[in-house]
């Protein structure tokens, strides 16, 4: 095919590559996220200190898909909780460890190995905990939310110094 022949075609690629200001509202339709591309930053203080969080894709505290990740250090637990929408979860690396019930115990943890899925029905109380660095991806409809069973047990409810 000869340059002349081709000139239409990106002629019209240019266009459709060209950002207008309806695209500047829209949603992203399209994300690629090596893992030296995500970039953490400190979880929200509705979770316990010490974990980082990289939203992926949308807005966890708005109505709406989103995809997030969350890296937990060894000995990170959060207490026991619920939350107002099913909780999709996939263990990307190291071991997460989910139990079900109203206190938080140990010997009740199912081990999440990498590669693991698992899915929480809405208002289900259950707590989590990582003994190894791990890093789990959340996704669901948000807005995504977290209720502590014990209101002191709510890192919002910290008294401040």
């Amino acid at each position: 095919m000869k340059i002349r022949q081709l000139l239409p075609f990106l002629a019209a690629a240019a266009l459709l590559a060209a950002p207008s200001r309806a695209a500047e509202t829209k949603p992203a339709d399209h994300g690629i996220f090596t893992p030296d591309a995500i970039q953490w930053a400190a979880a929200p203080n509705m979770l316990p200190a010490g974990a980082k969080l990289a939203v992926l894709e949308g807005d966890p505290t708005k109505e709406g898909p989103f995809t997030m990740r969350l890296w937990m250090p060894a000995g990170y637990r959060i207490p026991p909780h619920s939350h107002p929408a099913p909780e999709h979860v996939t263990v990307v690396s190291g071991t997460f460890y989910v139990g079900l019930g109203d206190t938080f115990d140990e010997k009740k943890g199912n081990k999440l190995p990498a590669g693991t899925f698992a899915f929480l029905a809405p208002g289900m109380h259950h707590f989590a905990y990582a003994k190894v660095a791990t890093v789990i991806q959340l996704h669901g409809i948000g807005p995504w939310q977290i209720n502590y069973l014990n209101p002191a047990d709510d890192p919002r409810n910290a008294k401040k110094h």
